[in-house]
């Protein structure tokens, strides 16, 4: 990944790997039409063995289609390519992400530690498919239905964190607010806190809520992540807007460690909090 300077914008204007029809997605597309035509298949054959239509093969070979990874682990079996395909499945998914959130993404993903402080939705890593679907469709300018689709797979890809092992320690901070939001309906609001109590079980989480009515609150300058790395190092990162930032060996990631810790003692404890949200629940 590209290397992460003190107070770096992560991002936030489109660079030109993120144009359509360029980077990696480019460089998978071309792949797959080599190895399709090597091996003798028309779109509309290949797309047939696949369960994929010709169209859609056609836009995946031309770069204006992101993959999924079911697509790529089949194309690599039918073509028999060996692994070609599927070394850059990894690099494809990270496609899907909106360009401000790849380094982040990246991050994440190695990360042994978490604390997520969230003020206006819930935490992507919590969200329920229903829940991140609203989110995205709430999203102006609008987004086209295929991004919406990339986006969610990409999104619920990044909860393979709790399942992973050694498990990474997380940490969630979440406002009041969010929890009483009916972001995509209270049908949807229901499911999504049935899904944070039930991630709250596992013993590497650590789920607490800020009540509304606090007098001391330390978390008025906005959401942040703080991240801990395998190599000790700890990051931060800050997003507004569609931009966003990574902190490193910066006084900033301090600056921001002593505001989570502050948050955490103004917040109601994990236990507290798993009874406020089957409280919430108990309303619906």
């Amino acid at each position: 990944m590209t290397e992460v300077r003190d107070e770096e914008p992560a991002r936030g204007q489109q660079r030109p790997e993120d144009e359509p029809g360029t980077g990696v997605v480019t460089v998978f597309g071309r792949q797959l039409k080599l190895l399709r035509t090597r091996a003798g298949l028309e779109r509309a054959e290949f797309g047939k063995r696949l369960g994929y239509s010709a169209d859609t093969v056609a836009s995946i070979e031309q770069g204006r289609r992101i993959p999924q990874p079911r697509f790529i682990d089949k194309a690599d079996e039918v073509l028999g390519a060996g692994g070609l395909l599927t070394a850059l499945k990894e690099e494809v998914g990270r496609a899907q992400y909106p360009a401000f959130f790849r380094d982040m993404a990246r991050l994440e993903a190695s990360a042994v530690g978490l604390c997520v402080y969230a003020t206006h939705a819930v935490p992507g890593l919590l969200q329920t498919e229903d829940y991140a679907r609203a989110v995205f469709q709430m999203q102006r300018p609008l987004l086209e239905d295929d991004v919406i689709e990339q986006r969610l797979a990409a999104r619920l890809m990044r909860q393979d964190i709790f399942t992973r092992r050694p498990a990474p320690l997380l940490s969630f901070i979440i406002e009041e607010v969010v929890l009483r939001k009916p972001i995509g309906g209270h049908g949807t609001l229901r499911g999504q806190l049935e899904q944070i109590l039930l991630v709250g079980q596992n013993r590497n989480v650590e789920t607490q809520v800020m009540p509304t009515d606090r007098e001391d609150h330390a978390g008025l300058g906005g959401p942040f992540t703080l991240i801990d790395n395998a190599d000790g190092r700890r990051l931060a990162y800050t997003e507004v807007q569609d931009d966003s930032r990574l902190y490193t060996n910066s006084p900033k990631v301090r600056e921001l460690e002593v505001r989570y810790g502050i948050l955490r003692s103004q917040a109601l404890t994990p236990c507290e909090s798993l009874a406020f949200i089957e409280e919430l629940l108990g309303e619906k």
